[in-house]
């Protein structure tokens, strides 16, 4: 089997054996700071198309209908598929990141909420310019990602961690201008931050 096929595979298996746990173990995590700077960055208009990139069983995609968005996940996952449907009334697109088929010019946002790093390395920059291609003019790209050096598996998840730099220089290759960074926790020493967070416009 392919490398890339392997890690997609087996990550999204994880996440269909666990859908349930996930579920019960993030639902209530809270993540308003990075909605907030996400909602913050994007056009202040009452009703924005937002893509939930790796949306998993649907909090945020529920939180983003609510403040009368049109949201739309898309996850690899069935299972999660299902459940953030279900949740959130909102339409979800079962598609892994690599081979997601998405059109040009449709989202005013897209929200990549610790999902991005299960990309395979050699495949990054290729969804990034996915991204780039469906996001209107100006559009904003989240993300929020465990920063690091390096890839390889935690357990049956692939991850590929970068640091802000890498990062930055894979978002411009991508044709994104990096806007804002912070690292979470917030209130916290760097070493006690394990995630940096990222807002880029499309350019």
């Amino acid at each position: 089997m392919d490398d890339i096929k392997k890690k997609e595979r087996l990550t999204i298996e994880h996440y269909d054996a666990n859908a349930h746990s996930f579920w019960a173990g993030t639902k209530d995590h809270d993540v308003s700071q990075n909605t907030q700077a996400f909602l913050d960055a994007l056009p202040q208009q009452p009703s924005l198309d937002i893509l939930d990139l790796g949306c998993g069983p649907g909090r945020d995609l529920y939180h983003f209908k609510s403040l009368g968005h049109r949201p739309v996940g898309l996850d690899g996952s069935a299972a999660f598929c299902k459940m953030a449907s279900d949740y959130s009334h909102c339409p979800t697109l079962n598609q892994t990141f690599v081979d997601m088929r998405l059109p040009d010019n449709q989202f005013d946002g897209v929200f990549a909420n610790a999902s991005l790093f299960h990309v395979p390395r050699s495949e990054y920059i290729n969804v990034l310019l996915k991204l780039h291609a469906c996001l209107r003019t100006n559009g904003i790209l989240f993300t929020s990602n465990p920063r690091g050096n390096g890839d390889g598996w935690q357990g049956q998840r692939y991850g590929n961690y970068l640091e802000l730099e890498p990062t930055k220089n894979c978002l411009e290759l991508a044709g994104f201008e990096l806007l804002q960074h912070y690292y979470r926790p917030s209130d916290k020493p760097i070493e006690q931050q394990p995630w940096l967070a990222t807002i880029s416009r499309r350019i």
